[in-house]
């Protein structure tokens, strides 16, 4: 079983589809294999964002409008 399809990683297959028909965007099937590899490499990068832990101290950057 490819990790696309596990459900124990997260079955981004089933995922990309829902998402397509929550948001009404058509899918063309043959696209799902190249947005599955995409979530896989996004998920990834977040995973090491969200490793990096900031002290207590530490504050967001300001805001600034115009």
């Amino acid at each position: 079983m490819s990790e696309r399809n596990d459900p124990s990683t997260g079955g981004l297959d089933a995922y990309i589809e829902a998402a397509a028909g929550l948001l009404a965007i058509p899918l063309d099937p043959a696209w799902i294999g190249a947005i599955g590899s995409n979530l896989a490499v996004l998920r990834a990068a977040a995973a090491h964002v969200a490793e990096f832990s900031l002290p207590d101290e530490a504050e967001a950057a300001p805001v600034y409008e115009a």
